[in-house]
Formats: C-alpha cells, structure tokens, sequence
C-alpha cells in the first residue's frame, strides 16, 4: 500500500514537470509568434526592404526604395562597361549597350524587394522575413532590350564574318553586265543570339568574358534574271528644261540586255563564277547638250586666245577641240574632263602633224596645238569661279598664253579637269574662227554674282628657268570674298 501510494506521488510529480515544461514550451512560442508577428507588422508597415535582401550581390536590406534605387545604380557603374564583346570563331566585335537599348530593370528589382515581406497574408509575411534571417536571398535583373535594333546591328555583323553567306550580285562594266554567283556561308542567327546576350547580360557575366553569336549556315538566293532585267532597263528620256524658273533636266540613256531574258537564264545552265550578259543603249531624241541656249541665259565669263591662222594644219586641230567641246552643258557637281570630251587624238579622227613641246624640243606631233583649246578653256573657268580639279602648265611658257596661265593636256597622262561648283548648268560654247580661239560659258547669274579677278606674275628668272606665281581674287558686291594663290609654276627658257 505504501508502495502504490509512492509511485502515485512520483507520478503526480512528474505530471506536473511535464506540464509546466508544456506551459513554458507554449509560452515561448507565444512570445515568440508575438514577438514576430510584431516585428512582421513593424517591417510591413514600414518604408524599408526587409533583412537579408541582395539584387546582384548588392545589399540593399533596411533601405528605402529611393536609397536601393541609387545604391545598386551606383555600385553597378563601377562595374558595367559600355559595351560588350560578340565573337564568332576569329571575329570579334564591341556592341554598345545603348545601341542594343539594353535595360537592366534595376528599378523592377527593387521594387519586387521592396514587396518581399508584404503580402496580405501577415503569417505568409512572418515566414518570409524569417526565410531570409535564415538564408540571404540575392535577386536577379530581368533585362530588357530592344528586338528591333538588336536584329539591326546582328544583321549587319552577319555581312561581316569572315565566313558570312555571299549573295550574288551584278555591276555594269561599259556594255556589259556582269553577275557574280553567290558563295554559301554563315549569318548570325538572331533570336538566339539576342537570347544569348540577354542572359549574359542578366547574370553581369559579359563584364569578364566575351559572347559567343549563334551563327546557321545558309545557301545564297538563286540569280534572279527577271529582277535583275528590272532593275537593269531604263527607257531613254528626252532632255529638257523649264523658264520659270530656269531648271535643266538632263537627259537619261535608254539601256536594255542585247538578248532576251530567255537566254539570259540559259545562260544560268551552266556552272561559272561569273556571267556576262550584253547590254545596249538607246539615246535619246533629245540630249542635254541640245539644249538651247535660251536655257543659258546668262554670259558667266569667256576667254579669248590668238592663233596663227595661216598654220592650216594646227587650225584643224584646234576646230576639232572646240567642236568636241562646243554645246557640252555641265549639271551642278559634274566635273569636266578636257580628255574625255575631246577623246584621243588620231589620224582618223582628223588630226594633223602640228608643232608640240617634247623632251624639252619642239617637233611636230599629232594633234599638236590642242593645248591652246584647253589653255583658253582653263582662262574661262577661271573667271567662272569653276573649281579646277586637275592643271598643269606647259614645259615652255606658250606664245597664246603668259606664264601661269596655260593648261597642257596628253591624252591618257595629263588632264584638264574642273567641277560645275554653281548652283544651276553651265554651257560651254567653243569656237575657232578667223585666228581667234574663244570660250564662253553660259548658266544662270546667282543674285549676286561673283567677279574674278586673275593675276599672274613672274617671279624669279635664271638662264634655264622661269617661275611665276597667278592668284584670284573673288569680289561680290565689290567686297572681297577670298583672295587666294592659285599656282606656282616653273618653265624652261627656249
């Protein structure tokens, strides 16, 4: 009995250690949900992003969205460069992030932790900011870029690969079009490319390392005969030109294949690098050089030189200049080339043995006297205020001309050139009659026009030299626009 009555008391003891260790248990996780549920509360209701937050390693706990804001831009700018490098095989390039219009979003990533912690659910809230007092979370960055401009600047390193598809193309050398057959090869491929750079770009791991492009292999478009004739044909248009106000409108060649797009695509049959496919040209009724002078209203400047007229045989020579050269109308930014109108000069073309500087000698010489054509010319576009592109004095100071006024040409070496530097056509009228050799060119007076003034002098004689020095002045309103030397040139003496 006494026995039983112990074990009864032993057991009521321990009853009561056990409860008032359950009570003590309770009372803890009380106080404990208490006590979190009101820090909860105060973080919720708080300005502040909870504990134990990064974005991209950048601790942002305890800040304001505003101080998260400036802290993550101000420690990504130590670190992001401007660019980033693309590479395929031996290739590499830098892409400019502000060209991709890359975004890092960091303004989303704040806010998305700014809202961990405030849920509406309160015990949803209390676990998370328990979660990350237990384990730190670090957000990423969903980037952003611009598909459009991506695709732009992915499309154009695709022409630049050193192994990138070549498409066939075509060009037109004098009476010929020439097409070339294209070569398969590589282009980037972009979506996956674009995807490739978003996610380097999410993770920051394009800071240390370059980018691989996601390329495909891709064969060339097959030649099209049909577009490229398209492309190709042109009908000739008649030049012409309206009064009010003055506009000339050059003429156009008509030009066409010389056979028939049928056997133009035979010729795509056979197996070759390149094809060549004839072309002919058609002018028009009407070219710009008939225009008439009633399109020229305006004398610009003319020159005049002096010949021997009794020397029939350099009068022919310079009649066949001048006529070249006669009517030729230069549209604005054209350059003239003495050469190119004038051609060679041959026997067939009428050209006569006439007296021409050579080696130092005088000796007759085909064509000879031309230079006088080209050096009256040059005087003329001089005081057109023309620009000169291509001069060269002679190796004698020529009888027609004083010393830094001249022009020499050779066919195929030396050249007169000058460009159409007005705002309206020039017409050039050349002629050749009763020993007197004159140029005029005609356009449209500016309001106000230009006067030029030309001077040459010599500077320095020896026994086996002369040099002079030639400068122009330009006047507009009788002010003094520019005044500059235009020439130094040297001479033998006879």
């Amino acid at each position: 009995m006494e026995t039983t009555d112990l074990k009864i008391v032993e057991n009521k003891k321990h009853l009561s250690v056990g409860m008032i260790l359950g009570i003590v248990l309770i009372s803890f996780i009380v106080i404990f949900f208490i006590l979190f549920l009101g820090i909860t509360m105060y973080i919720s209701s708080s300005d502040k992003i909870i504990p134990g937050i990064y974005i991209k390693g950048v601790e942002v706990s305890g800040l304001t969205k505003e101080q998260a804001k400036q802290k993550v831009n101000d420690e990504f700018s130590k670190v992001l460069p401007d660019y980033l490098t693309v590479v395929h095989g031996d290739y590499e390039t830098q892409l400019n992030l502000e060209d991709l219009g890359a975004n890092f979003n960091i303004e989303e990533a704040v806010d998305r932790a700014y809202n961990l912690g405030r849920d509406s659910n309160i015990l949803k809230n209390m676990g998370t900011i328990i979660k990350n007092l237990v384990s730190l979370e670090d957000l990423g960055l969903n980037v952003t870029l611009n598909t459009d401009q991506c695709t732009t600047i992915l499309n154009d390193i695709s022409t630049k690969l050193p192994d990138a598809i070549v498409q066939s193309s075509y060009y037109v050398d004098g009476k010929t079009l020439v097409i070339t057959k294209g070569k398969t090869g590589n282009i980037v491929d972009v979506t996956p490319s674009i995807e490739n750079i978003k996610n380097k770009l999410a993770d920051l791991s394009f800071v240390s390392s370059k980018i691989e492009l996601a390329t495909v292999s891709k064969d060339p478009d097959a030649i099209d005969i049909d577009k490229i004739h398209s492309e190709i044909y042109k009908e000739p248009v008649d030049a012409y030109y309206t009064t009010d106000p003055f506009v000339v409108h050059p003429h156009e060649n008509g030009v066409d294949f010389n056979i028939s797009v049928d056997e133009a695509k035979a010729m795509l049959n056979e197996d070759k690098d390149e094809y060549d496919i004839p072309l002919k040209y058609t002018s028009p009724s009407v070219t710009t050089n008939m225009i008439g002078t009633e399109a020229f209203p305006d004398l610009i400047s003319n020159f005049s030189t002096k010949y021997n007229a009794r020397d029939k045989d350099r009068t022919t020579n310079l009649k066949l200049a001048a006529e070249k050269i006669n009517g030729t109308v230069l549209m604005p930014g054209e350059t003239f080339s003495y050469n190119t109108v004038v051609g060679e000069r041959t026997i067939a073309a009428g050209y006569k043995e006439a007296p021409i500087y050579q080696n130092g000698e005088v000796v007759d010489g085909l064509g000879g006297g031309i230079c006088q054509i080209s050096t009256t010319l040059y005087n003329a576009v001089l005081y057109a205020n023309l620009e000169i592109v291509e001069r060269r004095n002679h190796q004698f100071v020529p009888s027609y001309a004083n010393a830094g006024r001249d022009a020499t040409v050779v066919y195929g070496s030396i050249d007169f050139k000058f460009k159409n530097t007005r705002n309206y056509p020039v017409k050039i009228l050349c002629t050749v009659s009763g020993g007197v050799a004159k140029c005029e060119i005609y356009g449209l007076k500016e309001n106000p026009d230009y006067d030029v003034e030309i001077t040459s002098q010599v500077t320095e004689k020896t026994s086996t030299s002369i040099k002079s020095a030639t400068y122009k002045t330009v006047r507009q309103n009788g002010q003094v626009i520019s005044s500059e030397r235009i020439s130094r040139d040297t001479y033998k003496r006879h």
